[in-house]
């Protein structure tokens, strides 16, 4: 149980192209349960920002897409509608990439910070997720 007692429910919500992003959500999600609190996945389509956003905590995981940046469809216009209501919030990043640095989540963690957020962490992971990601995850986890 976390401390005081009380389990959290931890909303993961991700946009996966490939599906290694969306194995990524699983993985944190199994994890988030194994550490005592709830986990419910959200495809970005099925989720309601101002239903998020009653959260004090929450996660989001999306791929680096294009010139490394957020999947321009769904997740980046949903992530820019987050921005004006995330003081005060937790917030933890993870997703996939083919190729790259990763800037992608250092760019869109400064986002989140930027926009009040206090991002509590950060995974990625080259292409499918490996034993390596799912102990960071683990580890991401712990910190709800």
């Amino acid at each position: 149980m976390p401390r005081g007692g009380k389990m959290k429910e931890i909303k993961v919500v991700y946009w996966s192209g490939t599906g290694n992003t969306e194995s990524m959500a699983n993985m944190l999600s199994e994890a988030i349960k194994a550490s005592g609190n709830e986990a419910t996945l959200f495809n970005v389509s099925d989720i309601d920002k101002d239903k998020l956003l009653e959260d004090e905590i929450f996660v989001l995981g999306c791929p680096s897409m294009g010139n490394e940046e957020l999947e321009e469809g769904e997740m980046e216009p949903f992530v820019e509608s987050l921005e004006g209501g995330l003081s005060g919030k937790k917030v933890a990043l993870f997703g996939s990439y083919g190729w790259g640095s990763g800037e992608w989540m250092e760019t869109w963690s400064e986002r989140m910070t930027n926009a009040g957020a206090e991002v509590i962490g950060t995974v990625i992971c080259n292409e499918a997720p490996s034993g390596d990601t799912e102990a960071e995850l683990k580890e991401l986890a712990s910190k709800f």
